[in-house]
């Protein structure tokens, strides 16, 4: 199978990278605005072609390396810099368009796009949802008004090229060791080391209502391996268990128990925070944490015959002892330690 990876080398790409190596009997292309290490695991069992797909003439560039390949899978994302949307819309949104258009002349007949938790609308935290509840996304968000956003790119895909298999996954936050450095760029900034996972208190304040799920890189992998050769169509929720909350967050992080902080205290500073550059993760983040569903990944089980080998808090720990090490792919320009932060 001829498969072609928008966004290879950054955390999700590098994972999947790893299991068709290790799967073999595929041909790969690499597609990165900035090339790695061809030489180094995992990404030597790939042909790579440099493109930004937010260029102008991205179209004909794209359409010319997805040539002969049966899949496209998309996973390209920009998350920085966060102070100028109209930088991320160009990549986040503009860009995965001209992704599907390179891939409908290109004749692929398969697109598996990287979605999120953060595409769907708010939801109630008191009961699982299936991949039928709207993504309309959190408007306060701009991860979650692009992805939404996006999803609608999907939906006129399939309606006009029935032919091509479109398949969506939803993953919760995605984690691996080798993302450390990368979590730091993205979510710390400059005056928050990522060390501080290091550090360890008996009390961990969350805010009331706070319920999230996460998943293991290499298990999200596993998915879109999965969903590539059944050829699968529709949306997947991916995520592992448990659900992370007031309950089972404490232990991951090395605290007793949690105490409540008030959501608009917490907000507040976090926005504060944002606005002064002392730290990169903007106040659309806890909106998402608050509102998005708990999914019920029964599809993703069912027909795909997906399991996560490793439990959402196990792969917090092991993003958490990266974060302790400073640790990342060195291979990777995305996710190279020591890498320079992107510009906020």
């Amino acid at each position: 199978m001829r498969i072609a990876i928008v966004g290879a080398t950054g955390n999700a790409g590098t994972a999947l990278l790893r299991r068709l190596g290790a799967e073999g009997g595929h041909d790969v292309v690499g597609i990165e605005r900035r090339l790695p290490d061809a030489g180094a695991e995992p990404y030597r069992h790939a042909t790579w072609r440099s493109v930004d797909i937010s260029a102008p003439g991205a179209v004909a560039q794209l359409e010319e390396a997805f040539a002969g390949c049966d899949a496209v899978v998309h996973l390209a994302w920009l998350i920085q810099p966060n102070h100028r949307e109209s930088v991320l819309f160009a990549t986040n949104v503009t860009g995965s368009s001209k992704v599907f258009d390179a891939a409908v002349a290109a004749g692929v007949r398969q697109i598996v796009y990287a979605s999120s938790v953060g595409a769907y609308s708010p939801a109630p935290k008191d009961r699982r949802i299936d991949e039928r509840w709207p993504t309309g996304g959190i408007h306060t968000s701009h991860y979650s008004r692009h992805k939404a956003a996006v999803e609608r790119l999907l939906d006129d895909v399939e309606a006009t090229h029935p032919e091509i298999a479109v398949a969506r996954l939803r993953p919760g936050l995605i984690f691996q060791s080798g993302q450390a450095s990368e979590v730091g760029r993205f979510f710390l900034g400059p005056f928050i080391p990522v060390q501080v996972a290091r550090l360890r208190s008996p009390v961990l304040p969350v805010p009331p209502g706070m319920v999230f799920q996460a998943v293991h890189a290499d298990d999200v992998a596993e998915a879109y391996r999965l969903a590539l050769v059944s050829g699968a169509r529709g949306a997947f929720n991916i995520a592992a268990e448990p659900a992370l909350d007031r309950k089972t967050l404490p232990p991951v992080v090395g605290a007793r128990w949690s105490i409540p902080v008030p959501t608009g205290a917490l907000r507040s500073l976090v926005w504060a925070s944002w606005q002064l550059r002392l730290q990169r993760s903007d106040p659309g983040w806890i909106d998402m944490a608050l509102q998005v569903p708990v999914m019920d990944t029964r599809r993703a089980r069912e027909e795909l015959g997906w399991e996560p080998r490793r439990t959402s808090q196990e792969a917090i720990t092991a993003v958490l002892g990266g974060m302790q090490e400073a640790s990342g792919v060195d291979a990777s320009p995305s996710l190279r330690p020591g890498e320079q932060s992107a510009t906020n």
